[in-house]
């Protein structure tokens, strides 16, 4: 009896774990194109404006375009990090989670539209507009996978036996601060759309040089030398 329940879990386990496997493994190839897509909107400064400059000076003017990719490409990479991270907390998952998950996905991928819209407009009169798009689809994320981390956390229902209660509150406040700096951002973006813009750059710095403390496996490893 006792090889049997044995067998039993262990069979649980393996499927469990091939179940969230294939989700991170769609996952991941939906943060790759998404932040593929991204060089998509740098251009030849030359065959864009004509041969009325020189490469170089060109090349210096497309610097709202260089900073903007730069800002969604370590945005994505933040957010693709702490979702990997958020999966060493999780041991199964079921249809609405999938569902949840689809939906921050549908977040990530408009990014390179934002991220082409905020980079055409800037230095100009429709920054304000631009940066609050931008800063609006990052609020829209982060709402998400609140929804998606509070579902999976609720009572421990798709959590690993390894992951505490103190665990969790950890992350609840994370995840609550990075919805409050992205409403800042949004806030910015009626005052100045460069402004706002600076704050999710921010935003992101302080994401990745934080992003290890928010890993199941990089906590254990703080115990264990502790």
């Amino acid at each position: 009896m006792v090889e049997e329940e044995e067998r039993k879990r262990s069979n649980k386990q393996s499927s469990e774990e091939k179940e969230t496997g294939r989700l991170e493994a769609f996952s991941d190839g939906i943060f790759a194109f998404a932040i593929t897509l991204l060089v998509l909107g740098l251009r030849d400064p030359v065959q864009a404006v004509g041969q009325s400059q020189s490469l170089l000076s060109g090349l210096f003017a497309e610097w709202p375009t260089f900073l903007a990719f730069f800002t969604s490409f370590l945005s994505v990479l933040v957010i693709w990090v702490n979702h990997h991270n958020m999966f060493s907390y999780i041991k199964g998952i079921d249809t609405r989670f999938l569902f949840l998950n689809g939906f921050l996905l549908l977040t990530v991928t408009l990014n390179p539209f934002t991220t082409s819209l905020v980079a055409d407009h800037l230095l100009d009169n429709n920054s304000d507009t631009a940066a609050g798009v931008y800063a609006g689809i990052f609020f829209l994320l982060s709402v998400a996978w609140n929804v998606l981390w509070r579902y999976a956390s609720k009572e421990h229902r798709l959590l690993s036996s390894d992951v505490t209660n103190e665990d969790v509150k950890k992350l609840n406040r994370d995840f609550n601060l990075g919805t409050l700096l992205y409403v800042v951002a949004f806030a910015l973006a009626f005052l100045s759309g460069l402004a706002s813009f600076l704050a999710i750059l921010a935003s992101a710095v302080f994401w990745a040089t934080t992003a290890s403390t928010r890993s199941l496996f990089g906590a254990d490893l703080k115990r264990n030398k502790g």
